[in-house]
């Protein structure tokens, strides 16, 4: 399978302004998480895609690839759908352009589901983390989801999700992760999908991938990515950088 990483990257950002060239440790956040990503070596190529001429050349003029969205975009699916378009590729990989600290394990454990699928009953698959504090249960910035038996997603919420209304009966909880591993034809299906109303109820891209009957497969993990989505978050990555 020809596997490659795609970081969507959009300048603007509501909380935090311009934060993927924000400086940390000599390089912009975006940098970092590019060549933190090749250094997983895991993939044939990584590209980042962008609407902006700035984080364009940041990546071009240090000798990554990147390339330019044709049109504004809703989703970071709808992005990297429309960059791979042409691309000759089995499975891509979105990673987030704030998770400059992007490792290797994370995304082995996301694209080891694929191994063994040879009926292809997997469209994307995606990592989740159990939790157990109330706080974070009922955080609706913390996305909830449920699956099968066969570890397949059923419903993703920012709600509590299943709600508690008997609390002995060994219910766990789980986070997404927002790390993915697309077949190349689902992200295709999802760019030529109208957005519905789940997905636009919850504000979660994944809905539309349910709501049209695409496969998602979760891994549990133990993995916590150290996003940056403020600037409080970016002293904590200076800090977490200056002490390795």
């Amino acid at each position: 399978m020809k596997i490659i990483a795609v970081i969507p990257a959009r300048y603007a950002s509501t909380r935090f302004p311009a934060k993927l060239m924000q400086d940390l440790g000599g390089k912009t956040v975006i940098l970092r998480t590019y060549d933190a990503t090749v250094a997983t070596k895991l993939f044939d190529d990584v590209f980042v895609v962008t609407d902006s001429d700035l984080i364009f050349n940041e990546i071009v003029n240090h000798g990554g690839k990147a390339i330019m969205s044709i049109k504004e975009h809703e989703s970071g699916s709808d992005r990297i759908a429309e960059a791979i378009f042409s691309l000759d590729v089995d499975i891509v990989v979105n990673v987030q352009g704030d998770e400059p600290f992007t490792e290797a394990g994370p995304l082995e454990q996301v694209l080891s589901v694929f191994k063994n699928d040879e009926d292809r009953k997997i469209d994307l698959a995606s990592l989740m983390r159990e939790i157990t504090n109330e706080d974070e249960i009922n955080n609706p910035n913390n996305v909830k989801v449920v699956v099968d038996q066969s570890q397949f997603a059923l419903y993703f919420s920012r709600s509590v999700i299943p709600y508690p209304r008997d609390r002995d009966v060994g219910v766990r909880y789980f986070q997404h992760i927002g790390i993915y591993a697309f077949r190349k034809q689902a992200l295709l299906d999802f760019y030529s999908l109208p957005m519905k109303s789940l997905e636009a109820s919850e504000k979660l891209e994944q809905l539309r991938y349910l709501e049209f009957g695409k496969r998602i497969k979760m891994v549990e993990t133990n993995h916590v990515g150290i996003g940056i989505d403020t600037a409080e978050d970016l002293e904590k990555a200076r800090a977490i950088l200056a002490a390795k």
